[in-house]
């Protein structure tokens, strides 16, 4: 039965595939134009990420790549654009492709998992393999699918945060570069050489970018912070856009941003402090209510028996 649903499976999944490929959809002009700009500014940011990654790992597997471009253009062609995820692998410096190939490698591997098993003992045992097999193939597909995503929005949670960190800073260097005599551009481009920090060279090679690309530097830290969804990165590029000129209004209003992200850090830290304690307190209950029992269980005993 498993095989005959698994064969049916797939034929039919030949047959999707082979529409697909006699009749594709059409296509929009204007809506093909204007993802050709979304994806020129995706291309730019992935060279920029790709020339910080270090070769030699799971990323640079040739036949991972193919795997991941066909299931990118797949996605592109039903309209999903998963733009969470490429915002948080942007941040991390990963490729779409890799991604998208290993979460399909785990989904497929959590849904031969069951069905394997159940074949091994039917052969052991001498049964017949039913349809629980691929019933809970198809669950632990769908769940292994969802890890490699959930590791990835973990993960890029804790460098949005310490991009934010970096980014107070940023602010005080180029409120302080300002006051010193030198413009808009020069100021940032001098702000984010201070430091190798992986945030600071993000910042950086963006900014160089921009200058070979002849766009404003605000308006890269604005498609940066698009790019990788940072608020106080296009707060800045919409402040810079409109008091460039002046150069006395931008330190002020560095200043006060950076404070008011050092404030907003302070108090994201305090609530992080507060619900560790509370889950100390919960434990430390848990732990005496546990106690208790264990005091409490032989007496009870006791008297249950001699009744």
């Amino acid at each position: 039965m498993t095989l005959i649903l698994v064969g049916g499976a797939l034929a039919g999944l030949g047959v999707l595939l082979l529409a697909l490929v006699l009749a594709p959809p059409r296509t929009n002009p204007a809506v093909a134009l204007a993802q050709l700009d979304i994806a020129r500014g995706r291309a730019r940011t992935e060279r920029l990420v790709a020339a910080r990654r270090p070769t030699g790992g799971l990323a640079d597997s040739r036949r991972l790549r193919l795997l991941g471009e066909w299931l990118r253009t797949v996605l592109a062609r039903w309209d999903i654009e998963l733009g969470g995820v490429r915002s948080d692998l942007s941040l991390l410096g990963r490729p779409l492709e890799t991604h998208l190939a290993i979460t399909a490698l785990v989904a497929l591997g959590g849904f031969l998992t069951p069905v394997i098993v159940q074949a091994l003992l039917a052969v052991v045992t001498g049964g017949a393999v039913g349809g629980v097999s691929l019933a809970l193939g198809l669950a632990f597909g769908a769940l292994a699918g969802l890890v490699p995503t959930l590791t990835v929005r973990s993960r890029a949670a804790d460098r949005r945060r310490d991009f934010r960190h970096v980014v107070s800073s940023f602010l005080d260097l180029v409120a302080m570069n300002l006051a010193g005599g030198r413009g808009v551009p020069e100021a940032l481009q001098t702000a984010c050489e201070v430091s190798d920090d992986w945030a600071m060279v993000r910042i950086r090679d963006t900014l160089s970018s921009a200058r070979l690309h002849g766009i404003t530097p605000w308006a890269a830290l604005g498609e940066l912070g698009d790019e990788i969804k940072i608020d106080e990165l296009r707060d800045l590029a919409a402040a810079l856009a409109l008091v460039a000129e002046d150069g006395a209004k931008v330190r002020e209003s560095l200043s006060a941003r950076a404070i008011s992200m050092r404030r907003r850090e302070l108090a994201e830290a305090e609530s992080k402090a507060g619900e560790r304690s509370q889950s100390m307190l919960i434990a430390q209950l848990l732990l005496a209510i546990g106690f208790l029992i264990f005091l409490v269980y032989p007496a009870m005993a006791n008297m249950l028996i001699s009744k």
